[in-house]
């Protein structure tokens, strides 16, 4: 069974006094599910568990009153013995909660009540288009936790890597000595596999049990044809095929020198008055990430973000190479990732950062000057390089060589090396960006 970081953040929710219901959102098949009853059955006498999409149903129960005791009565008459409700000891999963608004509003007088917990689960919560707005969004009444396909650290404990090296991991880092070769040598390996399985419960499960690289890749092209079916499925009318055409353009944006997202890209002629909508509903059904632009270099970094100059990235490393052709991931397995001028570099550093729940953005001027990748790290602006073996710092350079203009005074370089200190620019191996976590 595949360790999750959910499962503490589930127990921390059950354990703080006067909790209120709990929202997990996240994109379809991510483990929500999953994660959320293995929590339950282990933390609770009774689990009552509802599934909107695969029982709509079960939404009549909230078409009335949504009063508690009312809920409880139908609940039960309507699931018998598999509704035992028990103050304090009795959890209800509304799993697919978005399937069924009227349930949502319900979370407000759950959380007025108080007898039992609930937990609902939402893979396109908010999206534009799906389905009917709630009565009214339980505002103040919830709690909304995000959750991602694995991370890098999560996949690292699927294959046996245990916290005491990490722990060594970390160690080197925090006093940036090299890491020794044999563990050097394994952790590079595993970013490589990481990089062509990503994040999806199943897939990584598929991965460890088989090591069969078609399985891999045929259930991730079954996740990405999944993810264009709700496209068609739930979307509005009108921006069905917009929504589709954006999410099929996203390799052909990162193949391009400049990575920035163009709307002609995605067709000829095409602008952000047709399709930013689009690119928004496959943003907020948790399948790409934007990274956006800086006008300058200095903290906070949201407030100095350009609205309207971003680029994408898919926030799984592994679907994103299921979207390229056949080969790829023997060619990435054989530590050729030099394809796609840096795109998938870049756009491993992205799912990492974004599954450390760190928002992303970049520096680009027209004079040339650009940084892959720029975090709070440490409570300072700091410049993040993506680089191969040798990589070119000459931005990085430039803009450490002018503090007065840039405010900048840190970078960190990852790529195909151990760790090393030059000046201001520290020297990592890509696999260490998940322990970059000192914001």
């Amino acid at each position: 069974m595949l360790k999750r970081k959910i499962e503490q953040s589930l127990l921390n929710w059950k354990n703080t006094p006067n909790h209120k219901p709990l929202i997990i959102k996240g994109c379809r098949q991510c483990g929500k599910t999953f994660s959320v009853l293995n929590f339950a059955k282990a933390n609770y006498k009774n689990v009552v568990y509802l599934n909107f999409f695969e029982n709509p149903d079960y939404a009549a129960v909230f078409s009335g009153s949504l009063e508690v005791d009312h809920i409880v009565l139908l609940l039960s008459a309507l699931l018998g013995k598999d509704a035992v409700f028990e103050t304090g000891n009795t959890v209800l999963i509304l799993d697919e909660i978005q399937d069924c608004p009227d349930a949502r509003t319900a979370l407000k007088f759950f959380r007025m009540d108080g007898r039992y917990d609930v937990i609902g689960t939402g893979s396109l919560l908010g999206v534009k288009g799906y389905g009917k707005d709630p009565k009214s969004v339980p505002v103040g009444s919830e709690t909304v936790l995000d959750m991602y396909p694995l991370d890098f650290e999560e996949f690292l404990w699927a294959n046996d890597i245990s916290d005491a090296v990490v722990a060594m991991l970390e160690k080197c880092l925090v006093e940036e000595q090299p890491v020794p070769e044999a563990l050097h040598h394994r952790m590079k390996q595993l970013l490589l596999q990481y990089t062509v399985v990503g994040g999806m419960p199943d897939v990584v499960q598929t991965f460890v049990n088989t090591k069969r690289m078609d399985e891999v890749l045929r259930l991730q092209r079954d996740i990405v044809r999944a993810y264009e079916d709700d496209m068609v499925k739930y979307a509005e009318k009108s921006d069905k095929a917009y929504i589709k055409e954006c999410f099929q353009s996203i390799p052909r944006q990162l193949a391009k020198e400049n990575k920035k997202f163009q709307y002609s890209v995605v067709r000829k002629g095409s602008t952000a008055a047709k399709y930013a909508g689009s690119l928004q509903w496959i943003e907020d059904a948790g399948i790409i990430s934007c990274c956006h632009n800086l006008s300058i270099t200095e903290l906070p970094l949201d407030g100095n973000a350009i609205e309207d100059v971003f680029k994408v990235y898919m926030r799984d490393m592994g679907l994103f190479v299921s979207m390229l052709e056949d080969g790829t991931q023997y060619d990435i397995l054989q530590g050729n990732l030099y394809g796609y001028k840096g795109a998938i570099f870049e756009n491993l550093i992205a799912d990492i950062f974004t599954k450390m729940g760190r928002k992303l953005y970049y520096y680009h001027k027209d004079s040339g000057l650009e940084v892959d990748f720029v975090i709070r790290y440490q409570g300072q602006c700091t410049l993040v390089e993506v680089k191969a073996r040798t990589g070119n710092t000459k931005s990085t350079r430039t803009i450490l060589n002018h503090p007065e203009k840039y405010h900048v005074f840190n970078a960190i370089k990852l790529g195909d090396y151990n760790i090393g200190r030059t000046g201001q620019l520290l020297t990592l191996p890509m696999y260490m960006a998940f322990l970059l976590k000192g914001y």
